[in-house]
Order: C-alpha cells, then structure tokens, then sequence
C-alpha cells in the first residue's frame, strides 16, 4: 500500500514538473509600445506578410488572422481599400503583418500593429508552442494563442 502511494506521489511529481516545463519553453505574450493609444484604432488590413518560415504550408493563416480580426471590434479592410478611406480614417488604420516559423524545438507566430500614418510599431503579439507531439499541431496551438492575444487587446 505505501509502495503504491509513492508510486503515485512520484508520477503525478513527474507530471507537474514535465508540463512546468514545457509551459517555460514556450512564451505567448502581448506587447503594446507605451505610447500607444489601442482606442484610437477603428481599422485594419492585412499587408506585406513578412516571413513564412519557408513553408507553403502555412499560408493559410493570412486566412485566420483575417477570420479573427474581424471578430474584433476593428474593421478589416482589403489593402486596396486603403486609398478609398478619408484622411481621418487613416488615421484610424493599422497595418497588420505577421510572421510564422518552426523548428525542431517549437513554433512561433508574431502577430505586429504599426500606425499606417506614422509607420511606428503599437503592439505585437506571439503564440509559441513546442510540447512535440507534431509539427502541425505545435503550429496550431502557436497559431490560436497568437490569434487569442490578439482578440484580447482589440
């Protein structure tokens, strides 16, 4: 009976220590610039993607970034809507870009607002996840808590 209990004390220490870790490997953080103002920000588009990583597979999440952007409160316009908006709108417009890589340790999606105006940068946010079950899920789960950040601050 007592052999069964440290058993059990021992693999449920295991566990806590094995997902502690994991959780450090890994950060998902927002950052917003201290002099940015998020309210004054009424629209956003999806431009100069920056990085891939390479894969062609991962194309599909200038779709997911488009799909949870707009069930913010901004509103998401195509880049070629962006001359038909007035000079107060713009003013209003933040330049979406993103940028997604994986490696053997982990994947990473960084999600960054820059004032269309000005061209400084007002916010970033990261999903990262490396637990190693596969690639492809390691990506998905960088990709939700990216896109989770990024609902939270708009």
């Amino acid at each position: 009976m007592e052999v069964q209990k440290m058993r059990k004390i021992t693999l449920i220490s295991s566990l806590i220590i094995s997902l502690i870790w994991v959780t450090a490997c890994t950060s998902t953080k927002s950052v917003v610039s201290s002099s940015a103002n998020l309210e004054k920000y009424n629209y956003a588009t999806i431009t100069n993607v920056m990085d891939y990583g390479g894969a062609a597979a991962l194309m599909n999440i200038e779709v997911e970034i488009y799909d949870a952007l707009s069930s913010t409160r901004l509103q998401v316009i195509g880049d070629k809507q962006v001359e038909s908006l007035s000079d107060i709108q713009k003013q209003e417009l933040l330049l979406v870009r993103f940028s997604a890589s994986q490696s053997e340790e982990e994947s990473v999606v960084s999600i960054n607002f820059t004032d269309y105006r000005t061209g400084k940068p007002i916010a970033s946010c990261r999903g990262a996840y490396g637990f190693g079950w596969s690639k492809e899920n390691d990506m998905r789960v960088a990709i939700n808590r990216a896109l989770e950040q990024m609902k939270k601050l708009f």
